[in-house]
């Protein structure tokens, strides 16, 4: 970009590049993508069209991919307003690059995670009878009920602060004004208007920490509440809530390179903010090491039959590869990459990222597949080998979850452009008057 420009606009130009100058690039990636919807979309019909019997699922195991993917993305869902709240509340200046970033990653991946269920009915009218039908003593109904406020809350608390830079983008004009004019809400950034978002922000960002915490609790208790071995656990609580954050630091990791790389992000997205969110993301893969550990070793220690049958099923048996896999991406590849310096560069911790992420997706898989595999009846096991069907709704998951980002990226600034400003222009004092009252008087 031109100094001509830079001197037009300011410092933060480059943020408003990706808005205003599309390439090539863009409309291939966009084409692919939606490509790759529509033959997912293709086969969903065919699954409607047909039944639950074009997918691998079968008796007894009812419980496939559609489960696995459910508590996988909804897992990366807390990359976003969780980690973003915390940092907020913790008033950590090294945040204002990412937290945009984060929050929309929530959104996305809340909407196609909770379709996942609906997918699994084979009918979606069946969801109906949630409404119609639905018990208070289901975990199924606190499932549905969670969800929907997490996603109300975390799509508020990614609009909100939102607002100051989508004003920006109407004064700048062109042809999506009126767009942006409805969007941004009369926004004219005086004072009074400033006061109000801080505070709805600050309301918002102590909301939803309990509400994201509450969340993957709830799915959790799908799995515990019931008598299965290998379920019925009151450690799954805190373990599939540690899951979710180290999956979704993973998550956000990889989103951040990827953008920093395409759209040259690097005076922002700076070492130093990968390095702090490596750090927090070596620190949940040894707190993930310790659930886990803790979780078989009470297991081993009871020695009940039919919990040691599904643990050996997974140590020694037909998912053993998948159990071994997982902890070889979720403890040995991470503690190795980002706890030892010269390996924790951008490479090393990208590498690092799509390893956890990988590792646990895999997770999702073991502790849903095998438990209803062998079942506690006299039944011979189960096999479970997913379809063409059910490996396109993952890849168009996926494929949906890119696209949403790249066309936010094309209508939003990836990075908040107005907490930049304010970090330049108030953020360094606050941040030297916090340390000088830490600081003993002279």
């Amino acid at each position: 970009m031109s100094k001509e420009i830079k001197q037009n606009f300011g410092p933060d130009e480059v943020l408003y590049r990706p808005i205003y100058e599309t390439g090539k690039g863009f409309y291939i990636t966009v084409s692919i993508l939606i490509a790759i919807y529509f033959w997912s979309l293709y086969m969903y019909f065919t699954q409607v069209r047909s039944g639950l019997g074009v997918t691998g699922m079968n008796q007894p195991v009812t419980w496939g991919f559609y489960i696995v993917n459910f508590v996988f993305f909804i897992g990366i869902s807390h990359a976003g307003t969780l980690i973003s709240a915390i940092l907020r509340l913790s008033k950590a200046e090294w945040r204002r690059p990412i937290t945009r970033m984060a929050e929309v990653i929530t959104a996305i991946v809340l909407a196609i995670g909770g379709l996942h269920p609906i997918l699994d009915l084979g009918r979606p009218d069946r969801m109906l009878n949630l409404v119609s039908a639905g018990r208070l003593q289901s975990p199924l109904l606190w499932d549905v009920t969670s969800i929907t406020a997490y996603f109300t809350a975390s799509t508020v608390y990614l609009y909100l602060p939102m607002i100051p830079d989508i004003a920006k983008l109407r004064d700048r004009g062109g042809k999506l004004t009126w767009f942006y004019t409805f969007l941004a809400w009369g926004w004219q950034g005086t004072e009074k208007q400033k006061k109000i978002l801080n505070k709805v922000i600050n309301i918002l960002m102590i909301m939803v920490i309990p509400i994201a915490i509450s969340v993957h609790t709830v799915i959790s208790y799908i799995f515990s509440m019931t008598l299965q071995p290998g379920w019925h656990s009151t450690i799954f609580g805190p373990y599939f809530v540690a899951g979710a954050i180290f999956s979704g630091i993973a998550a956000l990791l990889i989103v951040m390179i990827a953008f920093r790389r395409a759209y040259h992000f690097e005076n922002y997205l700076k070492e130093i903010h990968f390095k702090y969110l490596s750090t927090l993301l070596l620190i949940m893969s040894l707190l993930w090491f310790y659930f886990t550990f803790s979780e078989y070793l009470t297991g081993i220690f009871g020695s009940e039959p039919h919990e040691m049958h599904i643990i050996l099923y997974k140590f020694t048996g037909p998912f053993a590869i998948f159990f071994w896999g997982m902890v070889v991406c979720n403890f040995i590849i991470p503690v190795i990459l980002l706890g030892i310096s010269r390996f924790r560069t951008i490479k090393g911790i990208l590498v690092a990222s799509i390893s956890v992420v990988v590792g646990m997706w895999l997770e999702r898989l073991i502790i849903v597949v095998p438990t209803l595999a062998n079942p506690t009846m006299p039944l011979p096991a189960g096999i479970y080998f997913p379809s063409l069907v059910e490996w396109a709704l993952f890849i168009g998951g996926i494929a949906v979850f890119i696209l949403g980002f790249v066309l936010f990226s094309k209508f939003f600034p990836l990075i908040s452009i107005w907490e930049i400003e304010e970090g330049r222009k108030e953020g360094i004092k606050e941040v030297e008057e916090r340390i000088h009252s830490y600081l003993p008087n002279t």
